[in-house]
């Protein structure tokens, strides 16, 4: 029988390459857009980390829930770090959220009052893909704009509580397996990792809006 997470990543693929392949973070990685397409992005993670994780500690109990609310994978504090050095110590007062990225941080926030499953999913899409994906984020950030090597700009990406990150990718497929839900839930978390990968690439097409190309 194939094994729940390898359930999710096959089920959730097509979605998870158009996120990946958008016309804005193609045109961001391609060194096409200027920092400030960079600290927009930036800005939008937080609004959507925040909703993942300012109430994690509410569901840490749950036995569905509760072992993927992980301290070290927590991004808030790098992204506010990352975001006083892209706007500066006032940031909070620019600070807003794109309608689509509302949305999206509406959905996370409703899945940990209401649903353990479904901030599963949320929580799998977002951080497997900022230890996977993500690096090639940092790595062409560095490179484009000129940060420190995993400095201040760039430390969402930069899991220090994870050593190996290799690893504990592995672990954590391995808690997905073992999940304590049934065949039919299982097929709504599936269903919620699409519409997480959904969401992220409306926050994209919103984004690339934003910053279209120069004709």
């Amino acid at each position: 029988m194939e094994s729940f997470s390898s359930v999710i990543r096959t089920a959730s693929q097509e979605q998870h390459t158009e996120a990946e392949t958008s016309t804005f973070m193609s045109d961001l990685l391609g060194g096409k857009l200027g920092v400030d397409a960079y600290a927009r992005y930036t800005e939008q993670l937080w609004f959507v980390y925040e909703a993942l994780e300012t109430d994690a500690g509410s569901i840490a109990a749950d036995p569905v829930a509760g072992p993927f609310v992980r301290p070290e994978l927590f991004r808030l504090p790098a992204l506010e770090r990352d975001l006083a050095h892209l706007r500066g110590p006032e940031w909070r007062a620019g600070l807003t959220a794109l309608p689509a990225t509302r949305a999206y941080a509406d959905r996370v926030r409703s899945c940990v009052e209401r649903w353990p499953g479904g901030y599963l999913a949320h929580h799998y899409t977002r951080y497997l893909g900022d230890l996977s994906g993500g690096q090639i984020i940092r790595d062409r950030a560095e490179r484009t704009w000129g940060f420190a090597r995993k400095g201040d700009g760039v430390r969402f990406y930069v899991f220090e509580g994870i050593p190996n990150p290799a690893a504990f990718k592995r672990e954590y497929r391995a808690l997905l397996d073992g999940v304590p839900v049934d065949d039919l839930e299982k097929q709504r978390i599936v269903a919620e990792c699409k519409k997480a990968f959904a969401l992220n690439t409306a926050m994209f097409r919103a984004l690339g809006d934003e910053f279209p190309l120069s004709a």
